[in-house]
């Protein structure tokens, strides 16, 4: 079995250029330009392996974020216009997700074949590895259009989208038009690349106390999945759209992880746009902000855990200069006493008078950021009010943010009681050139509650726009339709308007150098704004995405 797909072996995020000290001849995998996976054996999951290797090191865990609009954005008036007539074609749009029902109409011509141009089924290890990967299974559209010719398509494509959120995505973005539906894609005539992710590793989940049941992904197979897309890209040598509807709240929130870097690095190039969702933990409550301008220097707060959250990691990050001491009670006050930074130190608390243990990495010196970061992992933890001090060791002001994990990852009994609604994008929203997408209601043009807001937590302005994500007209497996909502269905919608522009740009020849970062600026400038509203601001970013605003600008040139 190779060693990525592995449960006994840790999979660790190193620099390309530290690889070949490592590398022994199958214990490297290549993730990107920057990064590699170092894959080490590992018997028992000890939660202090977290400190004997660095909180980056270990990919962080990734949640869904979704649960008509056409002329809403826009995207109608273009299609009608015979001088744009922009329907995706000749360009690629890959979605990474929980796979496709690639039997469904919506992702077939009229004549039956398919509009999938090839997919990457990381679960399935039965039939072809692709090209320069070690898992999974590749199919290509003869594959695909043999099996929807067969009697039993499952037996010579055996891929399925058991959880229905991958389908919903690719449909939103580029599904084919189903008039008794009143449904289209965006692009109905780009073609797809699908990447079915596999589920994260157990001992990922372990080492972050993540219920063993838990749908999530890990960052570095997300990776994977990206250069797959753009390695695709070069072999047919068509412009690329990319859709993440995934989201994570590990992590600094400041686009320095491994996933945000290499994102950040594909959009300046020609032909490449990616569209991430913001995340839908604006209302979740499981984001804290605090900063402290006088003495005394210490700062309480509450965390509310509910009788069904028995285990979860959360995160403290703090800014330079300020050292920072946590002290953490249970709601008998049973208490943990201060613990005060250090480099690679893990701390375990085990209480007396209830069953509780608490994992606490008080990290000094965090590698990616160079920030402070203190790593609380609770286990069989006691239903109630827990109470937290953090304290600058310094008597200087101080601020930081705490975080909680993402989508189902943790119930909605358990939230912070004085939270904070902003600064809560999810990676991989919070890289500088990617576009992060919030979602609203185009109904009444309110923004989704849920939808989370920016900014970055270095002051980055983040969203870049909103699009629609409420009840949008989607797919669901099994031949059906249904609704989907949520800022993951926004980001494949805007991913759909960015094919739109590619192809105007690149497959038409008006401007062949045109890069995602280029869109990007463009949608910002053709958006449009409510004299409601201060733009940018950090729930609407620059304001509501309208292509046919953007092509009226150009013309106007």
């Amino acid at each position: 079995m190779s060693k990525i797909l592995d449960n006994n072996y840790y999979d660790l995020i190193i620099s390309n250029t530290l690889a070949p000290s490592y590398d022994t001849g199958n214990n490297i995998t290549y993730l990107d330009i920057r990064d590699s996976l170092l894959h080490i054996p590992v018997t028992n999951v000890d939660p202090c392996d977290l400190g004997r290797h660095p909180y980056n090191s270990f990919p962080s865990l990734y949640t869904l974020t979704s649960t008509v609009s056409l002329e809403k954005s826009g995207i109608a008036t273009v299609q009608r216009n015979p001088y744009l007539a922009l329907f995706g074609t000749r360009v690629l749009v890959a979605v990474i997700d929980t796979g496709i029902d690639y039997q469904h109409p919506a992702f077939k011509y009229n004549d039956g074949t398919s509009r999938i141009l090839t997919m990457w089924d990381q679960t399935e290890q039965s039939g072809t590895i692709p090209e320069t990967f070690t898992f999974g299974s590749e199919y290509s559209r003869d594959q695909i259009n043999a099996a929807l010719s067969s009697e039993a398509p499952l037996s010579l494509v055996p891929t399925t989208d058991t959880n229905g959120h991958g389908t919903a995505m690719a449909s939103v973005l580029a599904g084919s038009p189903n008039v008794s539906e009143a449904f289209s894609g965006v692009v109905p005539q780009a073609d797809l690349v699908i990447i079915k992710l596999k589920e994260a590793k157990q001992n990922l989940k372990q080492i972050f106390f993540v219920p063993e049941n838990a749908l999530c992904y890990q960052e570095s197979d997300i990776i994977l999945g990206i250069r797959y897309a753009v390695q695709v890209s070069e072999r047919f040598n068509q412009p690329l759209v990319v859709c993440i509807a995934l989201g994570s709240s590990q992590g600094g929130h400041d686009g320095r992880s491994s996933i945000d870097s290499y994102i950040d690095y594909l959009s300046l190039l020609p032909g490449i746009g990616v569209c991430v969702s913001a995340g839908n933990e604006g209302n979740s409550q499981r984001h804290y902000f605090n900063a402290t301008t006088g003495a005394p220097y210490y700062n309480d707060f509450e965390l509310r855990v509910g009788s069904n959250d028995k285990m979860f990691s959360m995160e403290i990050w703090s800014y330079a200069p300020a050292r920072l001491s946590v002290d953490i009670s249970s709601p008998n006050r049973e208490s943990t006493q201060p613990v005060f930074p250090a480099f690679n130190q893990c701390r375990r608390f085990s209480f007396i008078f209830n069953q509780t243990t608490i994992y606490v990495n008080n990290v000094i010196f965090e590698e990616e950021t160079g920030d402070q970061l203190i790593l609380l992992r609770f286990n069989n933890l006691l239903p109630g009010i827990w109470y937290l001090r953090v304290q600058n060791i310094e008597s200087e002001p101080f601020s930081f943010h705490s975080w909680l994990p993402s989508g189902d990852l943790i119930t909605r009994e358990t939230y912070f009681l004085n939270s904070n609604p902003d600064t809560t994008l999810t990676s991989p929203g919070n890289g500088r050139h990617q576009l992060t997408v919030a979602g609203y209601n185009d109904l009444n043009d309110s923004i989704l509650t849920e939808s989370s807001r920016g900014y970055t937590r270095t002051g980055e302005i983040k969203p870049d726009l909103a699009a629609p994500g409420y009840q949008l007209t989607c797919a669901v497996p099994g031949g059906m339709y249904g609704t989907v909502t949520g800022t993951g269905a926004s980001a494949a919608h805007t991913a759909g308007i960015v094919a739109m522009v590619l192809e105007w740009a690149i497959v038409r020849g008006n401007y062949p150098r045109m890069t995602g970062n280029n869109v990007n600026r463009l949608l910002v400038s053709g958006a449009t704004r409510s004299s409601t509203y201060t733009y940018p601001n950090n729930i609407w970013g620059y304001g509501q995405v309208e292509v046919n605003r953007l092509f009226e600008r150009l013309a106007s040139i």
